[in-house]
């Protein structure tokens, strides 16, 4: 038996290590928080595969919980598109799905707990004057002149708040902390703010909702969390969690840790960005095959096992940095390069006309895959008509160049050995027609003459050819890191390339998610949207090289 993988260790895992070994905790409980107001990206992968795989590790379950705390920004879809990546990545949560939203009465009292021990008051200062209050990094806010009101009035007024009597942006609960702090996060919080939206689990009951920080660490703490992991942002919130998990009667006592987030190049994750490009119509939608969510990068061909793999490569730290987006590509084309079946397409067909052939057919055994055998074989027509591309023609070329040239002759991929002959025009000068002569001795094999033939080209018989659209999809911004720019600016316009060509007989019931290896044109797959038997539409997944290393260099 061979020995098992050893686990990759991280800052985190040594933590709960610690917290094992001295007895600090007997056993693990993670959590997944997200919002629902958008689609999941990779970089809630890095999250979901963290909190997920440590919870499988150490045997200890971890909760799916949606922060639902912002009703006008919230909805059903992102609810149920969450759900579907997580099990797509091949994840599932410890019991019932929660929401904060379920913890509203408790997280109400915890609220009225705070002002009854006078840690906790109602200002009718606006959301702006709020803000000018609280000052600087370099200058300490300033107290409210609603800072000193009695236990009581704040009492009565909170409940008033409750009851719908004040208008949205008139009054909110604010923590009494320290208007001083060195960190803003504590300059007096809100903790409470009125909206007068139906939300969407929960309806039209509460009129008050509470801000995020006040409900992730109650809501860690009802749940039983033990160690509750979110990226650095948070870190100085870290200060607030537990001041406020210090100042509440409830007996669980989770903690923060923090980990860099993944920061990809030519890409913003931002939920607020990703939702601009879509409400603007920058991109089609939240699935868009250039977008960097889970659905969009499904839709696209990357596969959950390759995004697993690429969060593992990447690790866990606290150093924020940008990882390459080649590296992410580099495990989606390691995955595929070994299990995906290899077909021939055209994107941009010129015909060709092997003259010396019959107008007989033949059915070609090619197989599935060079190197895998379990994949088995396929039968291709070989007819005398056929497609090619007609990047694979040259009329002249040098000697660097292996594909066909007038006058010379290339391997079919899987077929014979041809020669083209001589060429025919359309009115503007492009190349209609190739008319070549093949090498009926050569299928499969060199010329018994020993004539050595350097290139291989691949091809699609014109009888038995499907039309198909090819999607060619780039990186969505064509600089490095978008974020130092207005980010709108940097949108790639070759980010998408559409092409009208032709793809052999077996690919008439490719389905969604299903990879194939176009012959040296890349990693591509049906489109989920609009692909159909009628139509096919085919995504690419991505390229047979990093094309942009040429670029860069």
């Amino acid at each position: 038996m061979s020995e098992p993988k050893a686990r990759k260790t991280n800052f985190i895992r040594q933590i709960i290590d610690k917290d094992l070994t001295s007895g600090k905790h007997r056993s693990i409980h993670t959590r997944f928080p997200p919002e629902p107001n958008g689609y999941l990206h990779i970089g809630h992968a890095k999250s979901i595969c963290l909190n997920f795989g440590i919870a499988k590790d150490y045997q200890g379950p971890c909760n799916l919980r949606f922060d639902d705390t912002n009703p006008t920004k919230e909805n059903i879809e992102f609810v149920e598109s969450i759900q579907h990546d997580i099990k797509w990545l091949g994840f599932r949560w410890n019991g019932e799905i929660r929401y904060s939203s379920n913890y509203f009465p408790q997280l109400y009292q915890y609220a009225v707990e705070l002002i009854r021990k006078g840690l906790a008051y109602i200002d009718e200062l606006s959301p702006k004057q709020i803000r000018d209050y609280r000052g600087s990094l370099t200058e300490p806010g300033k107290n409210s002149p609603f800072r000193d009101r009695s236990v009581e009035e704040n009492l009565a007024m909170f409940e008033n708040m409750r009851l719908g009597e004040f208008a949205e942006g008139s009054a909110c609960l604010r923590a009494k902390v320290n208007m001083a702090s060195p960190f803003i996060v504590m300059r007096d919080p809100v903790l409470y703010r009125i909206k007068f939206a139906e939300h969407h689990q929960t309806g039209n009951q509460w009129c008050i909702y509470p801000m995020y920080d006040f409900t992730h660490c109650i809501s860690d703490a009802l749940e039983g969390i033990t160690h509750s992991l979110c990226t650095l942002e948070f870190q100085d919130n870290r200060r607030l969690y537990d001041w406020i998990l210090d100042n509440i009667s409830i007996p669980c006592r989770p903690r923060q840790y923090e980990f860099s987030r993944l920061n990809l190049e030519y890409t913003v994750i931002s939920k607020r960005k990703l939702n601009q490009l879509v409400t603007e119509k920058h991109v089609e939608s939240w699935d868009d095959p250039r977008m960097p969510t889970l659905s969009g990068l499904r839709r696209r061909g990357y596969t959950a096992s390759s995004i697993r793999e690429f969060c593992q490569r990447i690790g866990v730290t606290k150093q924020e940095n940008y990882i390459k987006i080649s590296a992410l590509e580099s495990c989606i084309r390691d995955e595929l390069n070994e299990n995906a079946p290899r077909a021939m397409a055209i994107l941009e067909p010129v015909k060709v006309v092997i003259e010396n052939k019959g107008q007989e057919e033949e059915l070609l055994t090619i197989p599935n895959h060079p190197n895998q055998p379990k994949m088995g074989n396929r039968k291709v027509p070989f007819s005398r008509k056929i497609y090619i591309d007609r990047t694979d023609f040259r009329e002249e070329a040098n000697k660097q160049y292996k594909r066909l040239v007038l006058g010379q002759e290339v391997r079919l991929r899987y077929a014979y050995v041809i020669k083209a002959e001589r060429i025919e025009k359309d009115i503007t000068g492009e190349v209609r027609t190739i008319f070549c002569t093949y090498d009926a001795e050569t299928l499969n094999k060199d010329p018994v003459d020993g004539r050595k033939i350097k290139g291989v080209i691949h091809w699609v018989s014109i009888a038995h050819a499907l039309p198909a659209e090819f999607r060619l999809y780039d990186r969505l911004f064509s600089i490095p890191n978008p974020a130092v720019v207005d980010f709108l600016t940097a949108i790639n316009s070759g980010s998408l390339v559409i092409k009208q060509g032709f793809v052999e007989q077996s690919l008439a019931s490719a389905k969604p998610e299903k990879p194939y290896q176009f012959e040296r044109k890349g990693y591509f797959c049906a489109d989920s949207h609009y692909s159909s038997a009628d139509h096919l539409v085919f995504n690419r997944t991505v390229s047979l090289r990093d094309t942009w290393k040429k670029l860069r260099s």
